[in-house]
């Protein structure tokens, strides 16, 4: 593979006293000399940040496009998936914290590899994923505009924790997001996941505005999954649009969690109660019959039959329902 150089980052400002401060996301890490970010993406060498993470990826695989979780965008199809080492959340419960938390081993790859090994396994795209890919800033801003180029498509599973000006020079060359909208408590992101809600939601809707979006929201026992909290999160997305697909996912122990998993009943009470309100609801990390199936809002026929990874979409037309023709804001 071609040698990838660290670039100087984006969106920062130097102090007299030889720190910087990173203005990509909300954290406005202070770096001295010598250290990184939050993010372990960002570092201050001589005054000056960088993209240490510039060109470095934990991990490379092809996955079915509804593991990011996306139901609607391109079903049934494979896309190319990679990750940053880093993340600028501390998700207690994160089921990737070995490449996330802490420092991983990564391997180097350019904007142009990555589009040929996505064309030589018969990719729709690029999916930048499993970490955080937001703290990959300036990495993305180069390989989604060579993805870009070659007419396959761009996608980002985020925790949506970013700047406004950083995002919305992005959004033009992003074709889906799955934003992973956590909590409506500001306190659970400030305080659990040291995280900043309103730039989720700013985040989400500036998405909305510009690309095909769906959100996953993981139902953690006695800190998401209260019927107000809940309720709360029906109703923002209800504004947002009633067509956003939602996941909603089931919790398991993991990393410095201990709770026990979320109980069966949880899960399907929350999935008829959104599904009251919202066209696309979904169930994740868990088995439970139809509740993958996208079902048609206007005339109830299963349109796309779901089974783990395995897809039926004999039900479609062109994106829409095969028997009324409705619309199911499916990109295809």
């Amino acid at each position: 593979m071609q040698k990838v150089e660290m670039r100087k980052a984006l969106f920062w400002e130097a102090r007299d006293d030889g720190r910087v401060e990173c203005r990509l996301c909300p954290h406005h890490c202070l770096i001295a000399q010598g250290k990184q970010g939050i993010c372990l993406g960002r570092r201050n060498e001589g005054g000056v940040l960088y993209a240490a993470n510039y060109g470095r990826t934990t991990s490379l695989a092809l996955d079915p496009i509804e593991k990011k979780p996306l139901y609607h965008f391109h079903p049934g199809t494979g896309i190319l998936s990679i990750a940053p080492n880093g993340c600028n959340f501390a998700c207690p419960f994160c089921q990737n914290w070995q490449i996330s938390q802490k420092e991983s081993p990564t391997e180097e790859i350019t904007p142009q590899e990555l589009v040929d090994l996505a064309r030589g396994r018969d990719s729709v795209g690029v999916a930048y994923t499993y970490t955080e890919p937001l703290i990959w800033y300036e990495f993305l801003l180069d390989a989604c505009s060579v993805v870009r180029e070659h007419r396959l498509s761009n996608v980002l599973v985020t925790n949506g924790m970013i700047e406004e000006e950083p995002l919305r020079q992005l959004l033009p060359l992003i074709d889906a997001m799955n934003i992973d909208l956590k909590s409506m408590d500001e306190s659970f992101y400030k305080k659990v996941v040291k995280g900043n809600l309103e730039s989720v939601l700013r985040t989400i809707r500036l998405a909305k505005e510009s690309c095909h979006v769906e959100l996953t929201h993981l139902v953690v026992p006695g800190a998401t999954d209260s019927p107000e909290q809940i309720n709360r999160l029906i109703d923002w997305i209800v504004e947002l649009g009633d067509d956003t697909p939602v996941h909603f996912s089931r919790y398991f122990p993991h990393y410095n969690y201990d709770v026990p998993a979320t109980p069966v009943e949880t899960l399907v009470e929350i999935w008829n109660r959104a599904r009251e309100r919202l066209r696309f609801v979904y169930l994740g990390n868990i088995a439970i019959e139809g509740s993958s199936d996208t079902v048609c809002p206007r005339c109830g026929v299963t349109a796309v039959r779901r089974s783990y990874y395995s897809v039926d979409l004999s039900g479609l037309s062109n994106g829409r329902c095969g028997a009324c023709g409705a619309d199911l804001n499916i990109v295809r």
